[in-house]
């Protein structure tokens, strides 16, 4: 039998009011991160042991690159979707498991590549007053979509909760393993969250997302990331994760507009019944 329960009406009932969501978004008048595929703040907190969190992340470029650049394809009116499976081993374990995907005109249509994720959280015997985690990333993408095709990421992940105001800093480190940024070391790129529960159902504020060069010696101001989105959570149950968002860019070094969307849900294991027939 199939291991998980999932309810189909309200799956699809609430599938359609995300698509319409979406659709507005998609055509609202003028987002952007450094790795167009999974624009996100990390939180703290992991999928719970036993469970499976599968998650969508689409995002469209309104104002991008016009030309080939470096071998990369231009990146205005590309839409990017990233598959995203997440399972929750221990309550301080999990891995995450990504498929990236573009679509566009003139032969920008494919299968970008995939990375792992395995993340670690202090457990709560420890009893820290903030959330923290941490994210090692590893993967390949395709040299026509990225200039790097094997990278590392290390996320430390670090959030606070406290009445309607929630914070998250995602301090990334990333290195390129092979490609044309190769003989860089660690890239310092921070996301940073802030936002506040308008209602029970709705959240709203600000997520940042910067690349500022090596450690050892930050780019110049005009060629560093430096990307503003207003972002909307909305509660859907417990079961499900949506986010929306605009992105502006404050450099000339990132895409310029932005639109973006993760759709997540989550799937519960069965309990095995220890009844006797």
């Amino acid at each position: 039998m199939f291991p998980y329960r999932i309810k189909f009406k309200s799956f699809l009932k609430k599938s359609s009011i995300l698509l319409c969501l979406l659709f507005c978004l998609l055509y609202s008048k003028s987002v952007t991160a450094q790795d167009n595929y999974e624009i996100q703040v990390y939180p703290s907190e992991l999928v719970p042991q036993g469970n499976t969190m599968l998650e969508l992340h689409s995002n469209y470029t309104m104002d991008g690159t016009k030309q080939t650049e470096n071998g990369l394809f231009a990146t205005h009116h590309i839409i990017h979707e990233t598959i995203e499976i997440t399972h929750g081993f221990t309550s301080w374990f999990e891995t995450g498991f990504y498929l990236f995907n573009a679509i566009g005109s003139d032969n920008r249509t494919g299968f970008v590549g995939s990375h792992i994720r395995p993340r670690f959280s202090a457990p709560e015997a420890w009893k820290w007053p903030f959330g923290a985690s941490l994210s090692l990333e590893f993967g390949y993408c395709n040299l026509a979509y990225s200039q790097d095709d094997y990278t590392l990421e290390l996320r430390p992940i670090i959030d606070k909760k406290w009445g309607p105001y929630y914070a998250s800093f995602n301090p990334v480190f990333d290195k390129s393993l092979h490609g044309l940024n190769a003989s860089e070391g660690f890239i310092f790129s921070p996301n940073l969250k802030f936002s506040y529960d308008f209602t029970k159902k709705i959240a709203a504020g600000l997520e940042y997302y910067g690349a500022l060069g090596a450690l050892n010696q930050f780019y110049a101001y005009n060629q560093q990331q430096h990307q503003l989105f207003l972002a909307f959570d909305i509660n859907l149950g417990t079961d499900w994760e949506f986010n929306c968002g605009y992105g502006y860019s404050l450099t000339p070094a990132a895409d310029n507009a932005i639109v973006k969307m993760i759709l997540g849900y989550r799937l519960h294991k069965k309990e095995k019944s220890s009844s006797l027939k």
